[in-house]
């Protein structure tokens, strides 16, 4: 079997972060998505993977490579505008060939990995399997309806009004009947290629689609709010080891893990959370579900439930940091010039909250 991950796309819904690097390139729990894509396809014994690039195919290409570091083959494949899952296939028709693949969007972070789901598939005589799981608010999403006895019915992309609450998760497994679907269907309201209606026309056509139904957590990391969510999970997974430097005046719980080169003076960190490479926290408290990513300081202040990118500063700030998003080379300081005022430069589609 072959990978196919697609990671074109602008990331509109997480302005401004994704003005600047693609959306694939976040870190959560201070590992890129785009990475724990990359790590769950090879751990299910694939090693021949595309990527599916866009716009910040630059980024992705120098921060990816060639995939030596995952023991993987890297194979890009550009995409000139994001129409569609299926075109997305339409175009990495000369990659894939006959092959069996899994298809793997590189904004979604799942629970479990998905060997089981390969081995599931390849000893199967299945034309696709289908990853389902249940939402709170099916009509943001690709939504399946099933009949009494676990077939689907029909597939339908982001309906008014959902005929069930299971939606597809961002994989799919499919052998090489996929392509005469997608090059028998037109494109939707959205001016897109849908891949559930290529799978749609897999079923009415008799061909054998597979439900599988994911009872873990699984991630779309496309919102703040989610990343802020899926952060939280993976750190709750992951094993805490400390690589860095703690000194006798602070207070480090069991689970934080501290990254090489990392210092924490006089300070209070509670997990599950990670400071990341040479960052320096100082005289300041990080509490639960926090990454911090390589080379920040965080000094005199306060911050818990947050994400932190690279090269950012917080210091001197009087009330306590939550539920945000920081993205990378951002200053926020207490200034003490008067008069007292705040002084802000602030990106299109920027938030703030003030006390």
């Amino acid at each position: 079997m072959k990978g196919l991950i697609l990671s074109g796309g602008k990331g509109t819904r997480l302005y401004p972060l994704t003005f600047t690097s693609a959306k694939q390139l976040i870190p959560v729990a201070n590992k890129p998505v785009l990475f724990r894509v990359i790590e769950s396809i090879r751990d299910a014994g694939i090693t021949e993977i595309g990527i599916v690039v866009g716009d910040t195919a630059p980024d992705i290409k120098a921060a990816v490579g060639r995939g030596g570091r995952w023991g993987v083959k890297i194979t890009y494949i550009h995409q000139e505008q994001p129409l569609g899952l299926a075109h997305a296939v339409k175009v990495s028709r000369d990659f894939l060939g006959e092959d069996r693949f899994v298809m793997f969007l590189g904004d979604n972070v799942i629970q479990g990995g998905i060997s089981p789901l390969i081995e599931q598939f390849a000893a199967s005589d299945w034309n696709s399997q289908i990853v389902l799981t249940r939402v709170s608010h099916p009509e943001q999403y690709g939504v399946a309806e099933l009949d009494d006895e676990g077939r689907i019915v029909r597939l339908i992309e982001k309906p008014k009004h959902p005929p069930s609450d299971l939606a597809l998760v961002g994989i799919y497994m499919f052998d090489h009947n996929i392509h005469t679907a997608v090059n028998n269907i037109t494109p939707s309201w959205r001016g897109e290629l849908e891949i559930t209606d290529a799978i749609q026309w897999l079923v009415e056509n008799g061909y054998q689609v597979y439900p599988y139904i994911h009872r873990g957590w699984w991630i779309d990391t496309g919102r703040p709010g989610d990343m802020l969510e899926a952060n939280g999970l993976v750190l709750e997974e992951l094993e805490p080891s400390v690589a860095g430097y703690i000194d006798r005046d602070s207070e480090v719980d069991g689970r934080v893990t501290v990254e090489k080169g990392a210092e924490i003076i006089n300070s209070v960190v509670r997990g599950p959370t990670i400071i990341g490479e040479r960052t320096r926290i100082v005289n300041s408290y990080v509490g639960p579900f926090t990454s911090i990513y390589h080379d920040v300081l965080i000094e005199n202040s306060e911050i818990e439930r947050a994400i932190v990118l690279e090269h950012s500063e917080i210091r001197d700030i009087p009330a306590r940091i939550q539920d945000s998003v920081i993205g990378r080379h951002v200053s926020l300081i207490r200034s003490p010039i008067k008069p007292k005022a705040y002084k802000l430069t602030l990106g299109d589609y920027s938030k703030v909250g003030i006390l």
